[in-house]
């Protein structure tokens, strides 16, 4: 090989390479992503030494508030001006369209870890874009097939009024239709939201199995609250369709026992898990939500494709993503599709009665282990990437 070629082979940019965790640091995701997210890219950086390819690696973070308007300025001068190389975790899907469009300009890369839209595969689908930890269609077709099987076919839900809710709602309820069930109807919330009591009565009355929440955060946290204030949940079933370890937390077993849900990742799922997850407690003195372990998972196989690869330009580092397996300690058995979906195992969960908490943090029993063509949407053909 010539030294021409090697040099063009092992090509930095800038001669650094530059991670940009846009996440809500003060908002209603703060408490799943937010400074935990930050903390996970760097543990990914440590793990690979803070280097690749000889060249530094630089973690930096803002807060986009959740504000499509702000997290596109920000990423624009991240780009422009910081030399910022990828941009990852972007909770709420509408920063993350907003990021992606700007990052396809620039043929720059995005790593979404918490934001979950399937429109992100759909017509907006972009070529340096990968959605790394999960999205609403596999959320929904854990939570809402294992349901219905149980024979809880009627659905009514409480969804936030933006681009995730609705898109959570619309994958539950085509999974609820094509498992034999029915959706009586819907209440859309405004995000973020305080009072649910309104939305909670209307669903009550409506005489659903399922009262199915197609919200998160905050938001899920207290509508499961308040349903379990009214009464509600003694009758109905309460089936928050997006739940973080972080989530459960605030609410306490006692509220949120039995509930069924589906993550990607939880820390006492196997000594692999719990090994990086004591890791991550160590500094963020509490376990990872399955989005701050994505954007670990994402920030180390990023910088294993640019050492693969030779270069962190993005096209490069996109195919060479595309031809791994990836297998760590939060994703297994992924693989990268050309709409930018990262298919990979989910896990379907119910939350443990109090009693049978052996520990901190001990919340769930591991109901199945679910492969992601079982639970992952098929191509969209709207997507331009995906071949026809």
């Amino acid at each position: 090989m010539g030294i021409g070629t090697a040099a063009a082979q092992s090509r930095i940019s800038d001669d650094v390479v530059k991670i940009g965790v846009l996440t809500d640091l003060s908002g209603v995701y703060s408490d799943l992503a937010g400074n935990g997210s930050v903390i996970a890219a760097r543990l990914a950086v440590e793990e690979m030494g803070g280097k690749v390819l000889g060249k530094p690696v630089e973690v930096v973070s803002a807060d986009h508030q959740n504000k499509p308007d702000i997290a596109a300025n920000l990423a624009r001068s991240w780009y422009d001006q910081d030399k910022v190389d990828v941009i990852v975790d972007m909770p709420t899907s509408s920063t993350a369209l907003a990021v992606m469009e700007i990052a396809r300009q620039k043929n720059k890369m995005t790593l979404l870890s918490s934001a979950g839209a399937t429109a992100v595969l759909g017509e907006k689908c972009s070529p340096t874009n990968v959605q790394w930890t999960f999205n609403t269609y596999a959320l929904a077709a854990g939570t809402a097939r294992a349901l219905v099987k149980e024979g809880k076919k009627s659905w009514y839900f409480i969804t936030a009024d933006y681009t995730f809710g609705q898109s959570l709602e619309k994958d539950a309820s085509e999974v609820v239709l094509a498992n034999g069930g029915q959706v009586l109807g819907n209440s859309r919330h405004p995000f973020p939201g305080n009072d649910f009591s309104a939305f909670l009565l209307k669903a009550q009355s409506s005489k659903a199995d399922v009262i199915a929440l197609a919200n998160a955060g905050s938001d899920t946290i207290n509508a499961v609250k308040q349903a379990r204030e009214y009464g509600i949940s003694n009758k109905q079933t309460i089936a928050p369709l997006l739940t973080y370890l972080s989530d459960v937390h605030s609410m306490g077993l006692a509220k949120a026992q039995g509930m069924y849900l589906t993550e990607s990742f939880y820390w006492d799922q196997d000594d692999q898990a719990r090994a990086w997850s004591r890791k991550f407690f160590e500094k963020a003195k509490k376990m990872p939500t399955s989005a701050q372990a994505g954007v670990y998972s994402a920030v180390l196989n990023y910088l294993k494709a640019i050492q693969a690869a030779g270069t962190d330009n993005a096209p490069a580092v996109i195919a060479q993503l595309k031809s791994m397996t990836i297998n760590d300690a939060v994703i297994r058995n992924g693989k990268l599709r050309d709409d930018g979906a990262l298919v990979h195992d989910m896990l379907l969960l119910q939350v443990k009665k109090p009693a049978e908490s052996k520990q901190p943090w001990d919340y769930y029993h591991v109901k199945a282990v679910m492969q992601g063509k079982d639970v992952y949407p098929a191509p969209n053909p709207a997507c331009a990437l995906v071949r026809k």
